[in-house]
């Protein structure tokens, strides 16, 4: 079992060295150990690549986090073994390395597949599409590849030549002290091709911006906030790359009767004086239609009362909340003569019951004094 050495030894940095730090000690080890400067030295080569290895972890937060913590064994056990060979290190560093020397990485820079863009639509559904969950179709502009050359570049029939000034490999080299200096050939631009006949469609592109409509899936019980991802309806990738990933963002208008309050809904009614007090049985607006609601003798203003399962369902588990009932009870106005007679009666009634309780206390209070 080879024995590896502790990171910060490798690049002769301290536990706290910064990006910057790093950096600089290694491109001192690189411009010492690199492979043009060295040629046929095993032992450059492998302090080479056990330099890249430490600056590879060092420079990055995650891996650095984990190397603190854990060592050599808490990063193989998240997946990352060091580099395989100078390709792996001169693919990941090779912008590093035209920072450090002013030349490219030394081996040729293919282009590589990329990802397509990730894009956003924001939509506005009502309130009962967001509460049951609706179809819709979007209208989007977006990027795809050319129909007419496929992403090729080339018009039909045609194909890509080999570049006569690099021979194919995308750089130029020239010598300069003890390095062979290998630059991006500015000619094919590092491609190693050249396109004698760019495909007319999309002027040697690859890619065409189209309007397209795209059908989307709303569940029931999405809310403002909510993100719908829709893999692969971003745009078009580059070389040959995957297509990126569209995000639907969820926007709820406000209902005239209805308020959520996550899985439940509240609204308010209105009930009488004489529903109040006398009780009654009223028939509410629910996500599902009309339900009877039994009201008690002597309810108050502001009294709560619930419909189990008459709510929003959860978009994790799928369970409906409940409806919450608030009643408001209606002052009457507009009373006619008849109304405001009995009204009175009652009034008077009511100050009698008063009047002969505080006789009673009083008449209390007396007979304990005496």
């Amino acid at each position: 079992m080879i024995t590896k050495r502790d990171y910060y030894e490798v690049l002769d940095v301290d536990r706290n060295a910064d990006d910057n730090d790093l950096k600089a000690h290694y491109r001192k080890l690189a411009l010492k150990f690199h492979p043009d400067r060295n040629p046929g030295n095993k032992e450059a080569e492998e302090k080479f690549k056990e330099a890249s290895e430490a600056y590879e972890v060092l420079r990055d937060p995650q891996k650095r986090n984990i190397y603190d913590q854990f060592g050599h064994q808490g990063l193989e056990g998240s997946g990352f073994s060091g580099f395989s060979g100078f390709e792996d290190i001169f693919s990941s560093f090779g912008g590093i390395f035209e920072d450090f020397f002013g030349f490219s990485s030394g081996r040729r820079s293919r282009s590589r597949a990329q990802k397509g863009a990730d894009l956003r639509y924001d939509l506005s559904l009502s309130f009962m599409e967001a509460a049951f969950g609706t179809e819709t179709e979007i209208d989007l502009e977006k990027i795809e590849v050319c129909p007419s050359c496929e992403g090729s570049v080339c018009e039909q029939g045609t194909y890509p030549e080999t570049c006569r000034l690099c021979n194919g490999t995308g750089q130029v080299s020239r010598n300069q002290g003890f390095f062979t200096v290998r630059a991006t050939c500015h000619h094919c631009r590092g491609n190693g091709q050249t396109i004698p006949h760019p495909c007319t469609t999309c002027r040697g592109s690859g890619q065409i911006r189209v309007n397209k409509k795209v059908a989307v899936k709303i569940p029931a019980g999405v809310d403002t906030g909510s993100r719908l991802r829709l893999t692969g309806e971003g745009e078009a990738g580059v070389y040959g790359g995957p297509p990126g990933d569209l995000y639907v963002f969820i926007h709820v208008e406000s209902h005239d009767f209805f308020e959520r309050d996550n899985t439940n809904v509240i609204c308010q009614v209105e009930i009488s004086f004489s529903q109040a007090a006398l009780g009654d049985t009223i028939t509410v607006s629910t996500l599902n239609g009309k339900k009877k609601l039994k009201i008690p003798k002597g309810t108050q203003h502001g009294d709560l009362f619930r419909f189990r399962g008459e709510g929003i369902p959860s978009l994790r588990s799928g369970k409906r909340g409940d409806q919450i009932v608030q009643t408001v009870i209606k002052t009457p106005i507009n009373l006619n003569k008849k109304q405001a007679a009995l009204l009175k009666e009652f009034a008077k009634i009511e100050s009698g019951k008063l009047s002969n309780k505080l006789k009673n206390i009083l008449k209390s209070g007396n007979a304990g004094a005496s």
